[in-house]
């Protein structure tokens, strides 16, 4: 049921005069209205400064009340003054619980209201019980309620890794992996895509957006190259800048316009893409390579190729920044207060607030305690716990008691996280209002903006035979591969779970789908994931041949370091079903579903055509559409493809052009034209 949302302007009138009241002024204090959740009444016993000094809900650590008088609410007008004048009545406790992150599974609403919770988040797989937009809106709405019950009813941020689309959400639009991105190497199609990803997460109440990754991968072993947009800091800081602004601006161009925007986060700062093979020492399901490990760069490598994404998403107004678990020589990120606040802050010039990685400060050096005092004090402004919430809230308090964090230090961090939510409206628009309407998720429009990024994405790397385009009324078609028909692995990791998942996982279109929908009606498409198609015989008894073979080979599912890969080698089951299909096929199509260069080189001498789809999303028909020649190829690789992995890590300012020791393909390569 909608409920009418108190002016932030008349909340804080009404909080300060009951402010000075408890300070000792003769005026009889008036109750506060309720606040904004289903459970509010008209007692005064409910509302929320009465909730704030029940015994049974004392405040953790709560200090007296500060009087309300640097800058009068009455008189507040710009986000400025109302965000002094909010943080003038605030206690230690409602400062601190600002500060805090807390992952879903991990905390009740009832613990949000409590300790004052400043967000929320889902991790990985951290869906409701019910994977449904509607139940996702109503999971929110709960923790959203929850902190609007405190006595200062200050609205939570609900955060999730929207990467590629809200591909949490079952049913959701999922766009093609940030590496596909990279490959169309289009702008304006970014921009849209992040207005749409905004829209979709908005349906569900959710308006931050953990994306998007600025790294610059330059060793493509990483778990994580499929989230950056390449190898070259120009095309990130291209790509990165019109995304942002399709999630953060409305259709005018107005940061948070409308409660259809959502916050941005330029991440993982700094050099997360530049870590040494061999320097992680985190192990996660397996030992991590290369992710969370070390960048071993000099200082001018550090800001020539891996700074200036950041600046770029700082000049566009990024409302957020997260630290990256890695290390700079050793120092690791999330303690280094001369990156974190010399670099970041005092340099670029970023006015927004700085959010920890997943238990990103437990990994420095030294006891927890030490450890809260080194990231608040290295720059950190809200830290994403994300379980033990409650040690965190103690450890600082205790911090700022002894002096070792600074109240300043902290009004400074709390001023940032609630500069943004009042920039993003969540004190002037009903938070528990969705910002889209839920049939957004999954719509007609986003699936075809989606189907359009797919198309623009794929990259034609070898067409001999004139074998692409394929002819729309080709009658026989065999297509192989587990991928060709698994909407899970065609998705990818950072899906319905943390490390993705095979299978029908969600609504979407197969690459198989797709080309039975583009095909002539009368063409036979026949699909076998392992490629044997011995058993059809022709009218003389012998084996029937298919005009064409389809031949998809895929990285399975994979996320972070888990996906860390010392050879990039495909699945053995898919090398054997691409030798089976090329007996069985006049010619030959390779289409390579992966979230980096794989290691292909001895498939290409089977196949007459060869081409990278990457890890496309829900909309299959993209690929399709290509192979069919109803759209071109203009695609371009946006990372260097290795003969093999030996030639790992590339050396960018040696690489030679030609010979045994040159790539495959270089960056930038992509064969145009084949069009109907």
């Amino acid at each position: 049921m909608k409920k009418a949302y108190l002016s932030p302007v008349l909340l804080l009138v009404l909080l300060a005069g009951l402010v000075a009241g408890c300070a000792g002024m003769q005026e009889p204090v008036q109750p506060l209205p309720a606040p904004v959740t289903p459970a509010a009444v008209a007692s005064p016993a409910n509302t929320p400064a009465a909730a704030a000094l029940s015994t049974d809900d004392a405040q953790p650590n709560a200090s007296s009340v500060p009087d309300a008088t640097a800058v009068h609410p009455a008189v507040a007008t710009s986000v400025d003054d109302r965000v002094e004048a909010l943080l003038a009545q605030m206690t230690l406790a409602e400062k601190i619980g600002q500060m805090t992150q807390v992952e879903k599974n991990s905390i009740t609403p009832k613990d949000v209201t409590r300790y004052f919770i400043g967000s929320v988040l889902s991790g990985g797989g951290g869906s409701p019980p019910r994977n449904t937009p509607e139940d996702w809106l109503a999971m929110v709405s709960g923790f959203q309620e929850a902190a609007l019950s405190t006595r200062l009813g200050i609205p939570l941020l609900y955060g999730v890794d929207a990467v590629h689309g809200t591909a949490a959400v079952v049913d959701a639009t999922v766009f093609p992996q940030n590496v596909g991105l990279g490959a169309a190497d289009d702008p304006d199609l970014m921009r849209r895509i992040g207005a749409a990803t905004a829209a979709e997460m908005a349906a569900t109440g959710i308006r931050w957006n953990f994306g998007p990754v600025v790294a610059v991968p330059q060793d493509i072993r990483w778990g994580r190259t499929y989230e950056g947009y390449g190898e070259n800091t120009e095309l990130v800081s291209r790509l990165a800048v019109p995304y942002i602004e399709g999630l953060q601006e409305d259709a005018s161009g107005q940061r948070f316009g409308s409660p259809a925007t959502v916050l941005a986060t330029a991440k993982h700062f700094l050099a997360d893409g530049g870590t040494a093979f061999g320097s992680s020492t985190t192990e996660i399901i397996k030992p991590y390579l290369l992710d969370q490990g070390d960048a071993q760069i000099d200082e001018a490598t550090l800001r020539r190729v891996h700074l200036p994404p950041y600046q770029a998403a700082v000049d566009a107004g990024v409302g957020s920044v997260m630290a990256s678990f890695s290390s700079w020589n050793g120092v690791k990120m999330h303690g280094n207060r001369d990156l974190l606040t010399g670099v970041l802050r005092d340099e670029l010039g970023f006015e927004g607030f700085l959010v920890s990685d997943w238990q990103g400060i437990d990994q420095l050096p030294g006891d927890y305690y030490s450890d809260v005092v080194t990231a608040i004090n290295a720059g950190i402004d809200m830290v994403m716990v994300p379980y033990g919430y409650k040690l965190f809230i103690d450890t600082l308090t205790q911090a700022v008691e002894t002096g070792d964090v600074s109240q300043a230090r902290i009004d400074e961090a709390v001023r940032r996280i609630l500069r943004v939510k009042a920039e993003l409206g969540l004190f002037d628009h009903d938070p528990l209002e969705p910002g889209a309407p839920i049939e957004t998720v999954g719509s007609l429009d986003h699936r075809e903006l989606a189907r359009e990024a797919v198309r623009k994405s794929v990259v034609l790397l070898k067409n001999e035979r004139e074998t692409l385009p394929l002819v729309h009324a080709t009658p026989l078609i065999y297509v192989g591969g587990e991928g060709a028909d698994d909407i899970g692995i065609q998705i990818g990791g950072w899906s319905t779970e943390w490390q993705g998942a095979a299978g029908d996982i969600t609504a979407g279109t197969t690459i198989l789908g797709g080309i039975k929908e583009v095909s002539a009606p009368d063409a036979l498409v026949l699909y076998d994931a392992a490629g044997r198609f011995d058993s059809y015989t022709n009218a003389t008894g012998g084996q029937l041949i298919a005009d064409v073979g389809v031949a998809v080979v895929a990285e399975r599912p994979y996320a972070e370091g888990v996906g860390d890969s010392a050879d990039l080698a495909l699945p053995a089951a898919d090398l054997a079903m691409v030798q089976r299909l090329r007996d069985s096929s006049n010619r030959l199509v390779l289409v390579v579903l992966a979230g980096r260069p794989v290691d292909i080189t001895d498939l290409l001498p089977l196949a007459d055509a060869v081409v990278v789809a990457w890890l496309p999303g829900t909309e299959g028909q993209g690929v399709a559409d290509v192979l069919f020649g109803r759209y071109p190829f203009t695609g371009k690789l946006p990372y260097t493809w290795p003969r093999s992995a030996d030639q790992l890590p590339f050396d960018f300012s040696a690489l030679p052009a030609d010979g045994p020791d040159a790539p495959l393909f270089p960056a930038g390569f992509g064969l145009e034209g084949a069009h109907h």
